[in-house]
């Protein structure tokens, strides 16, 4: 498939034995059952999957909300981050290969829409306040 953004960024912690507990209630933890936020376009042949506990609730709680950003400020932005976060994924000597997992392919001549391009400038966010990482460009909120 030509012009293919697949995007998986799968960081997963085990913060402690404690969070798989089910603490004596029945179902499932709905903090980590709800983060994982997939968007995937057929005619543009691409899917962004982000897996993250806490994601969503950034998403829904702090994040900036949709149409705050324009889609020009965060392509240019993306595009910015997504070299350093693939640069990042090369050096894993240097680098926390739980954080920087796959090289994220993002191509700058295409248009991805607003949606893809708001979640990825997120996740930048989430993964800079979250983590403690730091970029080439400030990623605010």
């Amino acid at each position: 498939m030509k012009n293919v953004l697949y995007i998986i960024l799968m960081v997963l912690f085990v913060y402690s034995c404690g969070l798989t507990k089910n603490n004596g209630r029945s179902g499932r933890n709905n903090a980590t059952e709800n983060d994982t936020v997939r968007i995937a376009n057929d005619s543009l042949e691409y899917e962004i999957i982000i897996i993250e506990p806490g994601f969503n609730l950034f998403i829904n709680s702090i994040a900036r909300p949709e149409g705050y950003y324009s889609q020009s400020y965060l392509e240019n932005k993306n595009q910015i981050l997504v070299n350093d976060y693939n640069n990042r994924v090369r050096q894993p000597m240097r680098y926390n290969t739980n954080l920087y997992v796959q090289e994220i392919n993002y191509n700058p001549q295409i248009d991805y829409g607003y949606e893809v391009n708001y979640l990825l400038y997120n996740y930048f966010v989430y993964l800079s306040r979250q983590y403690n990482q730091r970029f080439s460009i400030p990623t605010r909120i």
